[in-house]
């Protein structure tokens, strides 16, 4: 017990859903009770009925995990996502509880909170690190944004009555154009997330590719395409239709000018998730999209 009191952990929860705040309750407990401390930010501590022990921070700041463990987020894709965003910045390694619907980026459900919680007091989870993309946008020559993403970069058009004018590139050289309502710029983490909705393909997290998918284009070749990671994939949007807009996972968004170039290319600094399980990929995807495996008899032994 007192080797773990040098321990912290920060906890992240969407405080708007009910099963959220019960569950920061049972975390945090537990976590007090092996010895390990817990910080939470002040604005979420006021909808969650948190002991005195719990560290409070005021600031969302990538430095309020200085000297933490890891990084417990609670709640659904967008508060995962949420999470990335201050792992990545602090290089904190991020562990999600589903409390959503589909939840890939997450390690656990809500029915696993005890073993959640004797995971982390045991050390007994490894941690791997995921792919991300950095976002580059020019204009009339001139860079006038930068972004990153974990999931994907989606250049959308602004409104619903015109079609977004594109030309695709891949290592300097034009692939095709078309008309469309957007592309999907992914990593394999993002290839379950937009990339899917948008027909492309599912990507094992190991693989280490860059995913090019058009969102209804009219156009004979629109296929998604897969690229090298060391690929950098461009976005021109003709100068004549009107701005589109640059969304990175969904979370961050610009307007892009008229012209506007977007480049992607794989992300100087990746997000580290932690790992309790060592079921494969093709078990989560299974069990996620409850796809149907029923009178599967295996390899012969």
């Amino acid at each position: 017990m007192t080797s773990n009191r040098a321990r912290t952990v920060f906890l992240l929860a969407h405080t708007g859903r009910p099963a959220a705040i019960r569950s920061a309750e049972l975390v945090v407990k537990g976590l007090l009770r092996s010895g390990i401390g817990v910080r939470v930010l002040e604005d979420e501590a006021r909808d969650l009925p948190l002991p005195d022990e719990v560290v409070l921070v005021k600031e969302a700041t990538p430095q309020c995990l200085d000297g933490c463990e890891l990084l417990i987020v609670l709640g659904g894709d967008g508060t995962l996502l949420r999470g990335a965003e201050f792992a990545r910045a602090s290089g904190v390694p991020m562990l999600g509880v589903n409390l959503g619907r589909v939840g890939f980026l997450a390690e656990a459900e809500r029915d696993d909170l005890d073993k959640v919680v004797d995971r982390v007091v045991t050390r007994a989870y490894e941690v791997e690190e995921r792919m991300t993309v950095d976002v580059v946008v020019h204009s009339n020559g001139d860079i006038v944004h930068t972004d990153w993403a974990l999931n994907e970069a989606a250049v959308q058009k602004a409104g619903a009555e015109k079609l977004l004018e594109v030309v695709l590139e891949i290592d300097g050289r034009p692939v095709t154009g078309f008309g469309c309502d957007g592309i999907v710029l992914s990593t394999p983490t993002g290839s379950t997330a937009y990339a899917f909705s948008a027909g492309g393909p599912v990507v094992w997290p190991e693989v280490e590719a860059l995913l090019m998918v058009p969102i209804s284009a009219h156009a004979l070749f629109a296929k998604p395409l897969v690229t090298s990671p060391d690929s950098v994939l461009a976005v021109e949007v003709l100068p004549h239709i009107p701005p589109g807009v640059l969304w990175c996972d969904g979370r961050r968004t610009v307007e892009l000018p008229p012209g506007a170039r977007v480049e992607v290319r794989r992300g100087a600094v990746p997000v580290r998730l932690a790992r309790l399980h060592h079921a494969s990929f093709t078990d989560r995807l299974v069990a996620k999209f409850a796809l149907p495996v029923s009178g599967w008899r295996g390899a012969p032994h």
